[in-house]
């Protein structure tokens, strides 16, 4: 049973979502937070394995409460679910490690497949959120972009969806985000495991890390 914790100053939406969710038999709601520091000391009493936040909450927002959380509680697995799409707020959220990033006019399905995928180590975005954050992060890892370009001979579209990889971005995500298909994303895939050196997603991943920070 997979225990959720959801953060959300509006009462009647946080009930709504917790009736949602325990529809699903995988999935039992613990509890209900007024805020970021109701949530934490709800986490703290009953550790639960997701947080479903909203962002705009009173004395602290999801985003900080994503920081404090992830800071003290790093197997709890951190989903925002809002009505913003700032991609401000997306990226710091991602950057504190929230696992997903969801807008409140998800059906209920989707929500659920959401808290289960990330209680399973998914990153959790749709896809005009996955486009809002390669958009946004292109305008932070040029630097990082080139010194992996170089070190493995990538072509710009193997180094865009190699970056993308490093961010735990899964095939799906990276499809829908560059909007090409999943059958494209696995031959560059491919081909970038050929260039690296690497036998799987995980070797990739480290690799692609140590090649971007070789020159911070």
């Amino acid at each position: 049973m997979i225990k959720v914790i959801i953060a959300d100053d509006q009462k009647i939406l946080a009930e709504g979502i917790k009736t949602v969710l325990e529809t699903s038999k995988e999935i039992q709601v613990t509890d209900i937070a007024c805020d970021g520091e109701d949530c934490l000391l709800k986490i703290a009493a009953n550790r639960p394995d997701v947080a479903l936040l909203d962002i705009r909450m009173p004395n602290m927002n999801g985003v900080i409460a994503t920081r404090e959380i992830k800071r003290e509680y790093p197997q709890v697995k951190v989903v925002i679910l809002t009505t913003f799409d700032d991609s401000d707020y997306i990226l710091d959220a991602i950057n504190y490690g929230a696992s997903g990033y969801l807008l409140k006019d998800i059906n209920a399905s989707s929500l659920i497949d959401a808290v289960i995928n990330a209680y399973r180590g998914e990153l959790i975005l749709p896809t005009n959120i996955a486009k809002k954050i390669t958009a946004a992060a292109k305008m932070v890892t040029a630097g990082k972009e080139i010194r992996l370009k170089k070190a493995f001979q990538l072509s710009d579209r193997e180094t865009e969806i190699a970056m993308m990889v490093s961010e735990n971005f899964n095939n799906r995500q990276i499809s829908s985000a560059l909007d090409i298909s999943e059958g494209t994303v696995r031959n560059y895939i491919s081909g970038i495991y050929i260039k690296l050196g690497a036998a799987n997603r995980a070797q990739a991943k480290e690799i692609i890390e140590k090649a971007v920070k070789s020159g911070e």
